[in-house]
């Protein structure tokens, strides 16, 4: 990457600067590569951070089924930890997920696991948690919120073999020969997924992010203190396939211990350790046995830090410094946080990022943890809280007795409650992948690149005023 012009001597959030387009002999924006260069083996550059508001094993499974990586956050207790990581494992690479329901569920409660949204299924279960049948959320739309799911009038959705679903060009024939959305997708007549057209499309431009044994990929978050060493290996024995040691300062001496000791174990899975905003820190971090550095002190959607501590550093420029210097160790760094636009996105992959972080902004999605509500202008949203605040605080400590948790309470920073949006036209992470990557790919024709790496190598960046940066953006309002 190069400037347009001089490098500023001041430092650089991505809302200065911008992407300059270059001569270009890519011709389509599926002629691009979204592979990762580092050592995730990811299909696309996109990583659900740890927080436990935004990566559950439903989100998780979603992502790697288009390439990405969910981090299972550290605040899980064990036995969850342990049942998130076999859910994802288990969970099928190319089929939809099951929203499951009981015939006494209501349609309030069905529509917050599911909202009516286009190919939504809801799949009704028996007494012992065998599926029954599907039907499409759609057909709770003008039934009662108390009335009973099994009481609803209506033939069940198509079913498919799983062995006609195999191509998923072909699958989306049949689902569209069938004039329905979607369908239930059955193995020896047992009902074991869904698949709606969309999903099918989807598979034909998203290669699943899969581990040697055909499951996906998932990561999970440890902290620095106890025995990091014998908590990662527990980890990559129950499955994961990524380890990410976590702590807001990512450069001091109990990280460094903590990353030398899982490196010492020789687990054979990426070792990826932050947060750090600095050259010196990566140089550190890579030396203990790190393959990835996290980086981004403060600009996260939910974070004070900066407010708080004055502590942090422009995002762009944070990301531009550690990711030369790393690539020069043969590591990489991962940009976490500060995403708002899809430009973002591509901005940080150009500062040499190898793959982006994101928070708060999928928070909003329905395989996000926790129900859908419905806010005064019936609008839906999910809770959201950063990993600092009280909320995270009291959840990390909460098997320390009460006085030592109200003393680690009066040092919380970032919000505790914040409510996100789902937006009604893309509510799905699928939705805001097929977004963001699509934003990506044309960066990526616009530069000249036909990979990531080359994004890098060819990307030109400019320095915009704020006037510049708000000129950029669509009217809100017509002419």
């Amino acid at each position: 990457m190069r400037f347009l012009g001089e490098r500023p001597a001041h430092d650089l959030t991505y809302s200065d600067v911008f992407l300059v387009p270059r001569h270009s002999d890519v011709g389509s924006r599926l002629g691009v590569d979204l592979a990762v260069d580092d050592a995730s083996a990811l299909g696309i550059p996109i990583v659900a951070a740890n927080m436990t508001s935004v990566t559950g094993p439903r989100l998780a499974a979603a992502l790697a089924r288009r390439g990405g990586l969910g981090v299972l956050p550290q605040d899980l207790p064990l036995q969850e930890l342990d049942a998130a990581i076999h859910a994802v494992k288990d969970a099928p690479v190319m089929l939809d997920p099951l929203v499951r329901v009981t015939a006494s569920t209501t349609v309030a409660e069905a529509l917050r696991l599911a909202p009516d949204t286009t190919g939504a299924l809801l799949t009704i279960v028996d007494a012992d948690g065998r599926p029954e049948r599907c039907i499409p959320v759609g057909r709770l739309r003008h039934a009662l919120a108390d009335a009973a799911i099994g009481d609803l009038v209506g033939d069940p959705v198509p079913a498919l073999d799983d062995e006609d679903v195999t191509d998923p060009r072909r699958a989306f024939e049949l689902i569209d020969a069938a004039g329905v959305e979607a369908v239930a997708v059955v193995h020896h007549g047992r009902i074991i997924g869904s698949l709606s057209a969309r999903s099918a499309v989807r598979a034909t431009l998203y290669a699943p992010a899969t581990d040697a044994h055909g499951r996906l990929r998932v990561a999970a978050a440890i902290g620095a203190g106890g025995d990091p060493g014998e908590r990662a290996a527990a980890l990559v024995q129950a499955g994961v396939d990524v380890v990410v040691l976590d702590t807001a300062h990512g450069h001091q001496a109990q990280m460094l211990e903590a990353v030398r000791a899982v490196a010492a174990r020789g687990l054979g899975v990426p070792i990826v350790a932050g947060n750090v905003v600095t050259a010196e820190a990566v140089r550190d971090l890579v030396a203990a046995g790190a393959d990835i550095l996290k980086v981004g002190v403060g600009p996260g959607a939910m974070c004070t830090t900066r407010m708080m501590t004055a502590v942090g550093r422009p995002q762009f420029s944070a990301v531009l410094d550690t990711a030369e210097t790393a690539r020069e160790l043969g590591a990489r760094v991962w940009a976490d946080g500060g995403v708002r636009y899809p430009r973002d996105v591509a901005l940080a992959l150009a500062a040499g990022a190898s793959a982006v972080m994101i928070g708060s902004w999928f928070a909003g999605t329905l395989e996000a943890p926790g129900e859908i509500e419905v806010d005064e202008a019936g609008r839906w949203f999910k809770s959201s809280w950063g990993m600092a605040s009280t909320k995270a605080v009291e959840q990390r400590f909460r098997r320390l007795d009460a006085f030592e948790r109200a003393r680690k309470t009066l040092f919380a920073e970032g919000i505790s409650s914040s409510r996100i949006l789902l937006d009604p036209q893309r509510p799905s992470i699928d939705d805001l992948l097929d977004m963001i990557t699509s934003g990506l790919r044309s960066s990526m024709t616009y530069a000249g690149a036909s990979t990531l790496a080359q994004f890098h190598e060819r990307a030109v960046v400019g320095v915009q005023s704020a006037a510049g940066y708000d000129e950029g953006k669509a009217l809100p309002v017509s002419w």
